[in-house]
C-alpha cells in the first residue's frame, strides 16, 4: 500500500508540473512519520522516499533508532514546534529543522550547533493564515529574524515553511502560499550573496492541499496521512 501511495503522489506532482511547466525533480516528498511506526517508514524508504519527517523530538527518539541502517538514504526534518529545551536531542536524530520561530530558539540551536560542531539547515516558519492556534512568525517579522540569524555562524538559514488555514476554501489556502512565495523573494533580494542565507526551498502543502502548493511554487511537500494512513491516496 505505501509504494503504491507514494507512487499515486509522485503522479500528481507530475502531472501539476506538467501543467504549469515545472519540472518535478525540483520537488522533495518529505513523508510525515506521525501516523507511522519504524516498519511502515522502512517500507516507504525502500520504496524512494529519501525525506521524513518528524513532529515531536520524542517520537524520533523512539523511532529513529531502527532506522540507522537507512541513514546514508534519508534525510531527517523536523517538521513540529520545537521548544528550546528539545534543541540538544533535536539536533542529534535530525538533519533540518523546518520549525524555527523566534531569535531565543535559533540562539538555541546555534549553541547546541557549536558544541557539536555542526552547520544545520534551518526553515523559518510563518504564520501566513494569521491563525492565533499556530506557531510561526508574523510575515513583518521574518526579514530582521533572518538579519539576526544570518550572524549565527552554525545556522544556515535555507528558506520558508507554513502551513495553510484549516479551511476548505481553496482561495483561502492559496493565498497562504502565495505570501510565502512573495516573502520568499524579498527574502532573496533583501539576502542576495549574504554567507548562511540562501532562500531555496519553499515548504508548504500536505495531504489536503498540497496540488494548490505547487501551483504556487512549493518544492517540499509534507504529507503524512496519503502515504501511511489512508487506504489509498488522495
Amino acid at each position: 500500500m505505501i509504494k503504491a501511495n507514494i507512487s499515486k503522489i509522485q503522479g500528481k506532482i507530475a502531472s501539476v508540473c506538467k501543467k504549469i511547466g515545472r519540472n518535478p525533480s525540483e520537488v522533495i516528498l518529505i513523508g510525515v512519520t506521525k501516523y507511522a511506526e519504524a516498519d511502515k517508514i522502512k517500507e516507504a524508504i525502500e520504496a524512494g522516499l529519501t525525506h521524513i519527517g518528524e513532529n515531536k523530538v520524542q517520537e524520533a527518539q523512539r523511532k529513529f533508532p531502527a532506522l540507522e541502517p537507512f541513514n546514508a538514504k534519508m534525510t531527517k526534518h523536523m517538521i513540529g514546534h520545537l521548544q528550546t529545551n528539545k534543541v540538544k536531542p533535536a539536533l542529534r536524530y535530525f538533519d533540518f529543522i523546518q520549525s524555527v520561530d523566534s531569535l531565543k530558539l535559533a540562539v538555541e540551536i546555534e549553541k547546541q550547533a557549536t558544541v557539536l560542531n555542526k552547520n544545520v539547515d534551518i526553515l523559518v516558519e510563518v504564520n501566513t493564515s494569521m491563525e492565533e492556534q499556530k506557531f510561526g512568525m508574523d510575515a513583518y517579522e521574518v526579514i530582521p529574524l533572518i538579519e539576526e540569524i544570518s550572524r549565527l555562524p552554525h545556522i544556515r538559514v535555507r528558506g520558508l515553511m507554513t502551513i495553510s488555514a484549516l479551511t476548505d476554501r481553496q482561495e483561502v489556502a492559496r493565498k497562504c502560499f502565495q505570501d510565502l512565495r512573495f516573502l520568499n523573494d524579498r527574502c532573496k533580494e533583501a539576502f542576495a550573496g549574504r554567507p548562511g542565507v540562501n532562500m531555496q526551498f519553499l515548504s508548504m502543502g500536505m495531504t489536503d492541499d498540497y496540488e494548490i502548493a505547487l501551483e504556487e511554487g512549493s518544492n517540499m511537500l509534507r504529507i503524512g496521512r496519503a502515504i501511511f494512513a489512508e487506504e489509498k491516496a488522495s
